[in-house]
């Protein structure tokens, strides 16, 4: 592929590409396309005054891009894909080569049939089938429009128009659009299957450039899984955002990371760029041990990962990847990651949690239906599936904040419990300072003891002593995990604690989850939350109970209808962190 990005914008993550290259290109193919002038301008310009930065995307890979909150990832697809102007300079793309991107406007095409909307991806192709319809439809039919028809069709066959259709309703189809809505107006279409429609006409045609920004977001689990077998085999380049980890660590073969102040390429899926970053910082900080050892162990890390490759296409192109890695291609990330440690008290006994025939009805609707279960030592459970109110009901009741219509549940006498709840906002509507309000909730009041806690969670200095009800959504979750942490709980409930928090502080907040001795009852959207941390899965549907001791992927895997069900969608702070 000889795709160029040829960029000097700046982003307002404050970082100058000079030059951002898709594929490779000869500087005499620059040279020529440019012409002699602007090409000396080119040079003297990115290569004489500037310390430039040189990004390479090869083709046959797939970049997930990942930042801080607000760095720019959204903002960066949205120029490359000409939707935003950049402040200066321009994007130069090799002639023949077409780019193709997920549309975020959902209404755009209400228009269009959905068949239509899938091969407008293609707008060439699309702009020929319409062209060629408007000739055969003439009444008057002249040479000139002969020879015209033609050429398209010569290039219509090229373009392989003649499977556009079939190829488009096999997206569809993978996508889980039936065919009897192939020819329905996108109008009249549910914003869900919308989405998968767009998701369609950004995969259509084979485009040699591929950016997707949220690619998963209000897409069932089985048209995700179709999404990441087609991107595991897509032979050309993709540049992907998403805070979907488990997708990333699915679909990537490296990682574009915004840090430092640049772009840098890392091999390797996110998992693999996150350990290899909290080793290189452990070696930091273990200043007194031999260069050796820390080489030695680098080694065995990367090892690690490369034997721990799956059989897929784009796992042995990351396995390879991982074999070639030199050991200063390493770099421990700049970003700040919270310290999350859940350490019980006392130890928990075998008698946990025993519920029997839970029932209640909220707003005339029988969200639990005589629900019974008991819980073991080593239990950790995941509330699964799309009823959000019959798991939050559950949750409010074991936390004793609400009371059932009949039924009763009983904690054993060794247990002590922790709730995180869905909506915090009663606990922080005062004018306590940080220290303040999670003093009230520590067993020792000392204040350089609770701001140990809040230092762990990124509240230094002169942040402890800032208001409660200014806090951002972020913060409030990190807050109420300080709390969580410092009552030494045996038992933790959580219920979506992934809401408003970034990567970094999901990815802490999930190996502390993983590493707790106790039990845990827990529901979060964030699949690789889920899937490493629960051993049980419960899901309420119509009211009833289903309950399994198995893994996620195990449980998603024997049933096809909660494949269906769930949904993975963003929360409005993921929506609007770019």
């Amino acid at each position: 592929m000889k795709a160029l990005f040829n960029k000097k914008f700046r982003l307002h993550f404050s970082v100058f590409f000079s030059m951002i290259r898709i594929g490779a290109i000869k500087a005499g193919d620059l040279q020529e396309k440019l012409g002699e002038h602007k090409y000396d301008q080119y040079k003297q310009h990115h290569f004489t005054n500037r310390k430039d930065v040189n990004i390479k995307f090869t083709e046959g890979c797939c970049y997930g891009l990942i930042g801080a909150n607000g760095a720019g990832k959204s903002t960066f697809l949205k120029i490359l894909s000409g939707q935003l102007e950049p402040t200066s300079g321009e994007v130069i793309i090799t002639p023949g080569q077409r780019l193709s991107f997920l549309q975020q406007d959902h209404f755009k095409y209400d228009e269009y049939t959905v068949l239509d909307t899938v091969i407008m991806g293609n707008k060439r192709l699309y702009d020929i089938m319409k062209e060629k319809d408007a000739i055969y439809m003439k009444e008057d039919f002249t040479d000139e429009d002969g020879i015209r028809a033609s050429e398209l069709e010569a290039e219509f066959a090229d373009m392989d128009g003649w499977n556009a259709e079939s190829d488009a309703a096999t997206m569809l189809n993978g996508l889980g659009i039936p065919t009897e809505d192939h020819y329905t107006l996108m109008a009249d279409m549910p914003s869900a299957l919308k989405v998968k429609v767009l998701l369609a006409q950004a995969l259509f045609g084979n485009p040699d450039i591929l950016l997707l920004d949220e690619p998963t977001n209000h897409l069932d689990l089985d048209a995700i899984s179709w999404l990441e077998e087609f991107l595991i085999n897509f032979e050309n380049t993709v540049i992907v955002v998403s805070h979907d980890r488990y997708f990333l660590n699915k679909v990537c073969t490296q990682i574009a990371d915004i840090d430092y102040g640049k772009i840098q390429l890392y091999a390797g899926n996110y998992d693999f760029w996150f350990e290899s970053s909290q080793l290189m910082i452990k070696q930091m900080k273990e200043a007194n041990r031999k260069k050796e050892e820390k080489i030695k162990e680098l080694q065995e890390f990367i090892q690690r990962f490369s034997a721990n490759a799956s059989k897929s296409k784009q796992a042995t192109s990351r396995k390879r990847a991982l074999e070639k890695i030199e050991l200063d291609e390493i770099r421990p990330s700049s970003r700040k990651y919270p310290y999350i440690d859940f350490r019980p008290a006392r130890e928990i006994g075998n008698e946990v949690l025993s519920v029997e025939g839970l029932t209640k009805t909220i707003d005339g609707v029988k969200v639990l239906d005589n629900i019974s279960f008991t819980l073991g030592r080593e239990d950790k459970v995941a509330l699964v599936g799309p009823n959000e109110i019959a798991k939050t009901t559950l949750f409010k009741i074991l936390a004793g904040e609400m009371e059932p219509d009949s039924g009763s549940y009983k904690w054993g006498l060794t247990t002590t419990q922790a709730y995180f709840p869905k909506d915090n906002s009663a606990e922080f509507n005062n004018d306590d300072t940080i220290v303040d309000w999670l003093t009230q909730y520590s067993p020792e009041k000392d204040v350089t003891y609770v701001r140990g806690f809040l230092g762990r969670m990124l509240f230094a200095g002169e942040d402890g002593v800032k208001k409660v009800k200014v806090l951002s959504g972020g913060e409030k979750v990190r807050c109420m995990l300080s709390k969580m942490m410092i009552s030494g709980a045996n038992v933790l409930m959580f219920d979506e604690p992934t809401d408003h928090l970034d990567m970094e502080s999901i990815t802490a907040l999930n190996n502390g989850m993983k590493k707790f001795p106790g039990v845990i009852i827990f529901s979060s959207r964030d699949h690789q939350v889920v899937e490493t941390t629960a051993n049980r899965i419960m899901e309420i549907v119509n009211g009833q109970l289903i309950d399994k001791i198995t893994t996620y992927d195990e449980y998603l895997e024997s049933d096809e209808m909660a494949r269906k069900r769930f949904t993975y969608t963003l929360t409005e702070s993921e929506e609007n962190d770019d």
